[in-house]
């Protein structure tokens, strides 16, 4: 019996949870395949280094690589997506509530995105200096465009028939706000913030290849300039799955905050 139950309780998790297996498993056909590569065609290692060596340079420089590099660009991924999303959602909820600050910000959001964020990138160091504040700037330049985009849009997609019903029964245009809007919104919202938490990442990775002592763009240029292509790629791995982690930990926070709100708005009925 209790075999049984084990393997009931083992077929559950696997269908639950296959789809994880299914990518584990993809990527390391991908790595076997890239590994056999590199062996077969014997590429130089300075060109495109086999998983294998990218491992053992990331081994050897583990401490150097989690311990002040990583360290370094997460903080500023991290301080960059927190100023975006209190800004860009400030900048939504002000267009929102008001035609006319539409009328006048919407557009200049929508121009300081038709400049390539690389252009910018050097006149945001220039203004707020090479150390920790200028990366934070280039950071918030890539992240507050999404926020405030589906911000904005996820507003706009409120049910008409309840927002007339809320009206109908004398509610506020604040509370209208607070108690319908608010609610609709955040799954747009949640979506800009996961869009952002990866291109924080890069914003500050971008911000560290102009000009840094520290972090892992740092690195991965210095690993660049000396040819030391399996250090290189050991940084670039730690930058996609620090990526992958900011993902992630969104996702998490918009499935608990979603659930409550779930919750919240079944209580109130």
């Amino acid at each position: 019996m209790q075999r049984k139950r084990g393997q009931k309780i083992t077929q559950k998790v696997w269908k639950k949870n296959r789809h994880i297996g299914w990518v584990l498993a993809s990527v390391c056909t991908f790595l076997l395949l890239w590994e056999a590569g590199c062996r077969l065609l014997e590429l130089p290692a300075f060109i495109l280094p086999p998983p294998s060596l990218i491992a053992v340079a990331f081994w050897e420089l583990r401490n150097q690589l989690l311990t002040t590099h990583l360290w370094i660009t997460l903080q500023e991924a991290l301080l960059g997506l927190m100023i975006s999303i209190f800004v860009g959602t400030g900048i939504a909820i002000c267009m929102h509530l008001n035609e006319k600050m539409k009328k006048i910000m919407y557009p200049h959001v929508i121009i300081s995105q038709t400049i390539p964020i690389l252009a910018l990138s050097p006149v945001f160091m220039m203004w707020f200096g090479y150390e920790l504040p200028g990366k934070i700037a280039i950071a918030v330049l890539f992240t507050f465009f999404p926020i405030v985009v589906s911000t904005y849009d996820g507003f706009l997609v409120t049910d008409a028939q309840r927002r007339n019903y809320f009206r109908m029964i004398g509610a506020s245009r604040w509370q209208i706000f607070c108690k319908l809007e608010v609610p609709s919104a955040l799954p747009s919202f949640f979506s800009g913030v996961k869009v952002a938490a990866t291109f924080s990442v890069s914003g500050a990775t971008v911000g560290e290849w102009l000009g840094a002592s520290a972090g892992l763009g740092y690195f991965g240029r210095r690993a660049s300039g000396n040819f030391q292509a399996p250090a290189l790629f050991a940084s670039v791995l730690l930058l996609c799955l620090l990526g992958l982690g900011l993902f992630l930990v969104m996702t998490l926070v918009e499935q608990r905050f979603l659930t409550y709100n779930r919750k919240q708005k079944d209580l109130g009925q």
